[in-house]
């Protein structure tokens, strides 16, 4: 543990979402004094190649307007980091240590159907990667994918890709978590909010995106419908303009089941959606953590999620039998036993939540962490 608290300067240019609550829940949390540097969360190409100049606008002011110089700058994957260190390098001091946030990255998150990968902005996660003394990613699996995939990124170019680098900053990398809002719920408990005598409710509370594979997750509800098995559903989540097609198909074939439709603003209203959910499934082809997931577990729904991804070390592995899924087939037998047999996500389960990934858990990992890249650059 540090000496004195550390004054951390959270930088992110994509201040909305998951990693919003990233940053509040760290903030709230931290043993050191967390303090906020933002922008709103939108237009992200161009927050991660004009972030910066705005980003170093802020800090500049503040350190103009005689507040005190960071011990640390801690960074998300949507800022470039060296643009911004470059900005402010007049002002900010040289012993200040930096460290890279991977929520995402712009290397092996899958673009949409018809996109041409650009593979600008992967560059930018890796320039911000080199330029920083620590790296953090929020899974194993996100650390694992990008340091396979980097490779290819680097060979892409011509010459001088400092390919020797990648050990470098791989032994300057490690995990910390997004931490969920577990406090809102007691893991202890044995029941949530249901309803008695009425059908299991299906709850979705991913992003609208091609990626968490609706079309999948639809195909799975229509056989369901098919089979007369009996359930109702509740799509929450957010949902962007371009929505996939497989959305309004299913308000207009599943209306009967519905018992709410559309992304919930209010924190509130979300959780309390959460707390009547039987039952959560992912289908996702993409995922690098999996913040929704866990919250709806939180709030008491018994999860459903594929056998690969980030969602294996999220379980505990005594629970991989009855919550991960091997293959399509073994999805519909465990969703039929849910909805036939259904029962809330194990308080074991609840409690290992909680007690790894709840905001104090993942906060205090977070500190670790970083209090152990300020010890390495002080040696």
């Amino acid at each position: 543990m540090a000496e004195r608290p550390l004054l951390i300067w959270l930088v992110s240019s994509y201040h909305t979402g998951s990693h919003a609550l990233w940053a509040e829940g760290y903030r709230q949390h931290s043993r050191h004094r967390v303090e906020l540097l933002t922008m709103p969360g939108r237009f992200w190409k161009w927050r991660m190649q004009g972030g910066a100049l705005e980003l170093a606008h802020l800090a500049l002011a503040r350190l103009a307007a005689g507040e005190s110089p960071p011990d640390v700058v801690l960074a998300t994957d949507m800022v470039h980091l060296p643009v911004w260190l470059g900005l402010v390098r007049r002002a900010l001091p040289a012993r200040t240590v930096t460290v890279c946030y991977m929520h995402e990255n712009q290397l092996t998150y899958p673009w949409r159907p018809g996109e041409k990968p650009d593979l600008t902005y992967a560059l930018i996660n890796w320039l911000s990667q080199v330029a920083a003394d620590g790296v953090l990613f929020n899974s194993r699996y996100h650390r694992a994918s990008w340091f396979d995939a980097l490779p290819r990124l680097l060979k892409h170019y011509p010459d001088f890709n400092h390919l020797e680098l990648m050990d470098e900053v791989s032994a300057r990398s490690r995990v910390a978590p997004v931490g969920i809002e577990c406090a809102l719920y007691d893991p202890a408990a044995d029941d949530h909010d249901r309803v008695p005598g009425l059908p299991p409710l299906i709850v979705w509370n991913q992003r609208w995106e091609y990626d968490k594979r609706p079309d999948r997750f639809f195909r799975l509800l229509y056989r369901l419908e098919e089979a007369g098995i009996p359930f109702r559903l509740a799509v929450a989540g957010e949902n962007f303009r371009n929505a996939p097609a497989e959305f309004a198909e299913a308000r207009r074939r599943l209306a009967h089941r519905i018992v709410h439709w559309g992304y919930l603003a209010e924190r509130a209203d979300y959780h309390a959606l959460l707390r009547q959910a039987d039952l959560v499934i992912s289908t996702a082809d993409h995922e690098f953590f999996g913040v929704s997931i866990l919250e709806a577990v939180c709030a008491g729904a018994f999860p459903l999620l594929p056998q690969r991804l980030s969602y294996p070390e999220l379980i505990p592995p005594e629970l991989h039998p009855a919550v991960l899924y091997r293959d399509g087939g073994d999805l519909w037998r465990k969703v039929v036993q849910r909805l036939t047999l259904p029962r809330p996500a194990p308080p074991s389960l609840r409690r290992h939540i909680a007690a790894v990934y709840g905001r104090p858990a993942a906060a205090a990992t977070t500190d670790d962490c970083i209090e152990a890249f300020v010890a390495a650059t002080s040696r």
